[in-house]
């Protein structure tokens, strides 16, 4: 039914009813994203889930493509202005705060893949490298986490001391180190070690205990632990 209003077509079929009948778990990508759009372009005979399906074609069917796109990119897509754009970035916008906030809700982690499955939505994304440290009261307990440093690891950028002053000023027992790797593939690199090597020693002097650093890639992580490396 391209080109078609969705007002036209058959009421079953249109996504804010089909959602309400059978729930949000029923919609297609392209008829979720018809929801957030609201309209289509009339002048090019567009509808609401033309536009959707474009964007999808754009990104090759990939939804973290579309949500990591600028809205420069996504406004490639004629009929798609600021308006239709900015409504799309805050959508996924939205989606990847609630995961990260999933965390408020846990009192603390148990295992390193327990970790994982809550940072890596967050940030196996990233286009950069980011360096976290979870700070962790005498019971494991999350305190807050805390982004260190965001680009290319190096000894000049992770140095102890910024590491460890939040955990210092929160009066925290222990920490967890995370960071991810852009290209997907989690082996720890020669710099990783070197930097883990370092901290684990500043930790010891200021009597901070390194629990883990986990590097979170694409669907896999390392475990600094689970692999004997600390």
């Amino acid at each position: 039914m391209s080109g078609i209003p969705i007002s036209a077509w058959p009421e079953d079929e249109r996504p804010r009813e089909k959602l309400l009948k059978r729930g949000a778990t029923a919609l297609s990508d392209s008829e979720l994203l018809a929801l957030v759009l609201r309209t289509g372009d009339s002048a090019a005979g567009k509808s609401a889930i033309d536009l959707g399906r474009q964007l999808l074609e754009l990104f090759n069917g990939n939804l973290r493509e579309l949500a990591r796109a600028e809205l420069n990119e996504l406004q490639q897509i004629k009929g798609l202005g600021l308006a239709k754009s900015a409504s799309v970035k805050a959508a996924f916008m939205l989606g990847s705060r609630f995961e990260a906030r999933r965390m408020e809700m846990l009192e603390r982690f148990t295992t390193p893949a327990q970790v994982f499955e809550f940072f890596h939505h967050e940030m196996r994304d990233a286009r950069k490298e980011q360096f976290l440290v979870l700070l962790l009261d005498g019971k494991n307990r999350i305190i807050r986490k805390v982004l260190i440093s965001e680009g290319s690891l190096n000894q000049s950028i992770v140095h102890p001391r910024e590491v460890f002053a939040p955990a210092v000023r929160e009066s925290a027992a222990a920490v967890i180190f995370i960071h991810n790797h852009p290209t997907g593939d989690p082996t720890p690199s020669r710099e990783d070690r070197e930097i883990t090597r370092r901290l684990c020693e500043a930790g010891e002097i200021l009597g901070i205990k390194v629990l883990d650093h986990i590097i979170i890639g694409d669907g896999s992580y390392v475990s600094f632990v689970e692999t004997g490396n600390l």
